[in-house]
Order: structure tokens, then sequence, then C-alpha cells
């Protein structure tokens, strides 16, 4: 495992460029907006208060506006290629390096644009009449300049990388969520086996392998549909009907007309998404605790409506003629059912086990609706 987080935070590093590569058309639009907002904001607070005195070079100062702008358009997009190369390096590494050449990139953004306003402003050399008091109240400008967009970028390519690796987290809670509820249903398959081929067996003891036979034939129905059509950690509550179908096929064979099932399911709910094999359990449970301790039979009930943003599922017994505890045998099925609506729904779930006003036992089951 520790091999495995390292390699991920390896991987996460070096996609670091690619991760602010895929932003680029974000990132030209920015840059493209930026930059014209830049050279509005120029002529509005410097060009046009001068319009009006006589002296004016109005083509030299709109000319001087349009290649200070390119410039510094060329600059800062240099300024990005540079922390996309090394974005992969330690942060502290990574941040020096940037403010490093935002501020030396400052300075020629300075140089260029004093240059360029004294050749088409006022007809001098590049050079020429230059002061520090000048050069220095220009040169604060131009480093605000371009570290307001070195952090324009850190703050795009971190929100980017954030982004995927909260991606990466959540991937990985559903893998594991994913594998813990596998888990779980392969728990209640061999249990579910045992259970069966003990009544198989019990059938071939009493000669009765015409019946023994019935019900491996309806067990082999049973895995195969659950199998292509139940393999993932959750399904619909429809399919998890047919499901609980096969499986009393299964019991009735054992039971014949011991075992009266009524179904009560609005409609309405059968798209709710449930997890796979929530049911068998629980009639298991009833059958054993109900049906089978009753020479006359018994009758199981199952029920599911949805009350409010929740769906409620209940199965029901009629009770059995030797009285137990309520909470007695409901070991691995029911444990196993709670550890699985857990991880599913987060602790979002409610069982509740009580008595039927007939003798029995009714479980309700109470979670999230899922469409």
């Amino acid at each position: 495992m520790e091999i495995m987080a390292t390699k991920s935070t390896e991987s996460t590093l070096e996609l670091g460029p690619q991760a602010f590569s895929k932003q680029s058309h974000q990132f030209w639009i920015l840059q493209i907006s930026g930059w014209l907002g830049y050279a509005v904001v120029v002529f509005l607070a410097i060009i046009r208060p001068q319009i009006a005195q006589e002296s004016f070079n109005f083509s030299g100062q709109m000319t001087n506006l349009v290649l200070e702008t390119l410039s510094g358009f060329l600059l800062s997009y240099l300024q990005w290629q540079l922390i996309r190369k090394i974005v992969h390096l330690p942060l502290k590494k990574t941040l020096f390096l940037s403010f490093l050449s935002a501020a030396t990139l400052g300075l020629i953004f300075n140089v260029i644009k004093l240059s360029f306003y004294k050749v088409l402003v006022y007809q001098q050399e590049w050079n020429e009449a230059w002061d520090m008091l000048e050069f220095g109240g220009w040169l604060l400008f131009s480093l605000t300049t371009m570290f307001v967009w070195t952090s324009i970028y850190f703050i795009m390519l971190y929100n980017t990388k954030l982004q995927g690796e909260h991606e990466m987290l959540l991937r990985a809670q559903t893998a594991a969520k994913d594998a813990q509820l596998q888990m779980l249903r392969y728990q209640l398959n061999p249990h579910f086996m045992f259970n069966t081929m003990n009544a198989i067996s019990t059938l071939i003891y009493k000669n009765e392998n015409e019946t023994a036979n019935e019900m491996i034939d309806k067990l082999c129905e049973f895995f195969r549909y659950s199998l292509d059509k139940n393999d993932k950690s959750k399904t619909t509550l429809q399919k998890e009907l047919e499901l609980i179908d096969l499986y009393l096929s299964i019991e009735k064979v054992r039971f014949a007309n011991r075992l009266n099932i009524e179904i009560d399911v609005c409609k309405t709910v059968l798209d709710c998404q449930v997890p796979s094999m929530l049911l068998q359990p629980l009639v298991e449970n009833a059958i054993k605790y109900a049906i089978e301790l009753r020479k006359s039979g018994g009758k199981i009930r199952i029920m599911a409506n949805r009350v409010d943003e929740r769906l409620i599922i209940q199965v029901a017994d009629n009770g059995q003629e030797t009285q137990v505890k309520v909470s007695d045998g409901f070991g691995i099925g029911m444990s196993n059912t709670k550890a699985r609506l857990n991880a599913m729904f987060s602790g979002d779930y409610h069982v509740d086990i009580t008595a039927t006003d007939e003798g029995g036992t009714m479980v309700s089951i109470s979670i999230p609706y899922e469409s």
C-alpha cells in the first residue's frame, strides 16, 4: 500500500504541468482579456487626461500603449511557460524561482516601457535623460504587474491540482467502498450455499432424490442469474425482487405449501438503488426462525414503499410456534446487512427489528431513496 501511495504521489507531481496545460483555453481567455483590460486602464488613467494638452502626441502615445501591452503580454507568457517547467519542484523552490523570474521580467518590462515612451512620445534616444526617480516609479508598477500575473498562474495551477487530487481521493474512497461491499456480499454466498447444500443433503438422506435434483436446478439458476444480473454492489429493487423470487423458488422445493409469500411493493420504488442481495438474508432468517419451526408452515411478507426521500423495506413473518427471542438467530446475515448498509450509505440508514401483532418478527430498513 505504501508503494502504491508513493507512485500515486509521484504521478500527481509529474502531471502538474500537464494539468496546467489542460487549462490552455482558460489561460488564453484570461491572458487576452487581462492585457486588454491593462491597456484600457492605462488609457483612461494616463493618456485620456492628457488629450487636451497642446503638446500631446496622440499617435505616439497610442503606438506606445500598443507596444507596451504586447511586450507585457509576451513577457507574462514567458512566465507562464517557466512556471509550467518548474511546477514539479518542491513548493518553496517553485515559489522562489517563480517570483525571482517575475522580478527579472518586471525589470525587463520596465526598461521596454520606458524605452518606447522616450522614443515614441518624446522622440528621444531610448536611454536618454533617465533618472532614478522616474525609473523607480515605473519599476514599481512593472514589478506589481508581473507579480500579479504570477499569482494568478499559481491560483489557476493549484486549483487544477487540488481538483485532480480531490478526484483521485474520491475514486480511491469509492474503490475502497466497492471492495468492502463486494467482500461483504461474497460472505453471503458461502453462507447461503452452506444452508442450501445442507437442505439438499437432508433431502438425499431422506431419499427424496427428485426434490433434491429440482432444488439443485433451482440453485444453479439462482447463481447464474446472480452472476449475470447482479454482480455489482448496487442494483435496482426490481432486480433484487427477481433474485429473491428465484431464491424463494428454491425454498418452495423444500417447504412446498408450508411457505407462503406475500409481496406488497409500490411500483414507484422499483427503480430505487439497493445493495445487491439485500433481501435474501432477511428472508432466509424469516424462513429459518418462522417457517422451518412451524409444522403447519407460515407466511412471509415483503413490503417496500417511499416515505419522503427514503425507501422503507420491511420483511415480516407470522411467528414461530416455539417462541424464541426476537434477536435470536440474526447472526451473520443481519450483521453483514448492517455492515453493507453502513458502507454504502455512510451510516445514513436505520434497521429496526420488532415483534409483529401476529407474534412474529419484522425487520424494517430505511435508506436514502436513490433512483
